[in-house]
């Protein structure tokens, strides 16, 4: 029961804080981030519900692939600023939020949209081929 209320203000906290970081009072948020965010098992639901589009990788410093990827999703996270938010989940600092989301092999991107995955890309691919599956929600 405690931990329930504690992740609440934990959501509500991170909220104010996206807000209080894009300028708006109350409306939507428009956080816009050029580079990639760093997500945890704890700030992972709050970021995702508090934006409309958001790609996440979930990833491992150990994974080769993984590294090769990384350039990429920071080169997209510029080009993409106010369109599409991309976050970085490290998958063995976080499990829980891996295993939530059946991360079985890395890298693994998953899109979402108002809060909802809607695509998944697993692997390292061109960022032609990403983009591609990302223009088509936005």
């Amino acid at each position: 029961m405690q931990d329930d209320e504690l992740e609440r203000i934990k959501q509500r906290k991170l909220a104010e804080l996206m807000k209080k970081m894009s300028g708006t009072k109350g409306g939507s948020v428009t956080y816009a981030p050029s580079e990639p965010v760093t997500l945890t098992d704890e700030n992972f639901d709050g970021f995702i519900s508090s934006n409309k589009l958001v790609v996440v990788d979930f990833w491992a410093e150990w994974c080769a692939p993984c590294r090769m990827l990384a350039p990429v999703i920071e080169e997209l996270a510029k080009e993409y600023a106010g369109k599409i938010i991309f976050g970085k989940l490290n998958v063995d600092e976080n499990p829980t939020t891996a295993a939530k989301f059946g991360i079985m092999s890395i890298p693994t991107l998953i899109v979402f949209k108002n809060g909802q995955p809607v695509d998944v890309i697993i692997g390292a691919m061109p960022k032609k081929q990403i983009e591609a599956r990302l223009n088509r929600y936005t």
